[in-house]
């Protein structure tokens, strides 16, 4: 607030809404994870936005929304790099080997449980795809 970031100040007092929202709705205070999932899920939607604006010409939302990720992700925990992510979907296929060779696309669930938060599921899924397919 000290700062007068408009869009900083906008961005924050909308996540906590989001996250008063979904305790709201669970009816329980929300845990480290679930608090994630909220950030996770307005990043998602002002990326959606973002590609909604471009292709209606509105390039002055779009850099009210590009704006508002900067501010968003500096509560985001750092995704994982291509060559990380590689490299545990890898590890995971190795140890869950016995549950991949009966079905392979078991193996889908276990990514996304241990890499959830730490690398969006659109990128997970593309590593498994080529895994299973490459």
């Amino acid at each position: 607030m000290k700062t007068r970031n408009k869009v900083l100040l906008d961005t924050i007092r909308y996540i906590v809404s989001q996250v008063k929202n979904k305790e709201i709705a669970l009816q329980k205070e929300l845990t480290d994870e679930d608090v994630l999932g909220v950030l996770q899920k307005v990043k998602k939607e002002l990326n959606e936005s973002v590609e909604s604006f471009t292709k209606g010409g509105r390039s002055d939302l779009v850099d009210e929304c590009k704006q508002q990720l900067e501010a968003l992700a500096q509560y985001l925990p750092k995704e994982l790099s291509d060559a990380e992510l590689d490299a545990a979907v890898t590890d995971l296929i190795a140890k869950n080997r016995e549950s991949y060779e009966k079905n392979p696309k078991s193996i889908i669930g276990i990514c996304m449980k241990e890499l959830r938060g730490k690398a969006e599921s659109s990128r997970i899924m593309k590593e498994i795809q080529k895994k299973l397919h490459g």
